[in-house]
């Protein structure tokens, strides 16, 4: 059955040019030739248009990409160690997500830290917050510096004072880091809070969150069947 670059684009509402493009990077197999020099496909090219398309909500576009050539390269091993990647990044991010629904359960509202100084209401310093977690002082710096907290300076002292708002940062950031968690990580779930305005607000950002890793998960079981497919047409 020969087919065009526009038999293969039609189906998925692509351009004719997309369809070279896949062929040309490794995505499809290489098309045969006709005598006059335009490419012609077989079943086998629709076969693996619809498998990629199939695992790009699974991977992404560049690690969809990457099976398939490995798989239309022979290397089918590689294939299945990317497809592993995935699935291990997917079970993180559905561990972190648990972990920071946790933290955010247990971590009460911020309170207006007792002035440690006359005249200095609304925040802490660094020695008082440390002694409330059971931290030393250079803990909280080098979180400082990873971005993950940045109080502002007293004007007269140029010490650190840390507002109500840092405080609950500092408390989720420490929840999460004895969780096992790293400093990035832990950066971007505080940038999430920032942006929602609290943890009562992130709860949304949390359910949207949830939804995506199970329509990831969903769609893993989708491209494998596709990909499995194709196995079995190549092998045939």
């Amino acid at each position: 059955m020969r087919l065009r670059p526009i038999d293969l684009a039609r189906e998925h509402g692509l351009s004719t040019q997309a369809v070279r493009n896949y062929e040309e990077s490794g995505i499809l197999p290489l098309a045969e030739r006709s005598a006059s020099g335009y490419r012609v496909y077989a079943p086998r090219h629709a076969a693996a248009l619809r498998t990629f398309l199939a695992l790009i909500p699974a991977h992404g576009h560049a690690t969809a990409g990457a099976i398939m050539r490995a798989v239309n390269g022979d290397a089918v091993e590689e294939a299945l160690r990317l497809i592993d990647e995935s699935h291990t990044q997917l079970a993180e991010d559905r561990r972190t997500l648990e972990d920071v629904e946790e933290a955010l359960r247990g971590l009460a509202p911020p309170r207006e830290p007792e002035p440690v100084e006359p005249g200095e209401p609304g925040g802490t310093f660094i020695g008082p917050l440390a002694r409330r977690l059971g931290i030393r002082p250079a803990t909280l710096r080098k979180w400082e510096r990873a971005g993950l907290i940045v109080p502002r300076r007293d004007p007269r002292t140029g010490y650190r004072v840390y507002t109500p708002a840092d405080v609950r940062d500092v408390l989720l950031a420490h929840q999460l880091r004895r969780g096992g968690h790293g400093l990035e990580q832990i950066a971007r779930v505080l940038e999430r809070v920032r942006v929602a305005g609290g943890p009562e607000p992130l709860q949304a950002t949390l359910r949207e969150w949830r939804d995506r890793l199970t329509a990831q998960g969903r769609a893993m079981l989708t491209g494998a069947a596709a990909l499995d497919t194709y196995l079995g047409s190549r092998s045939d």
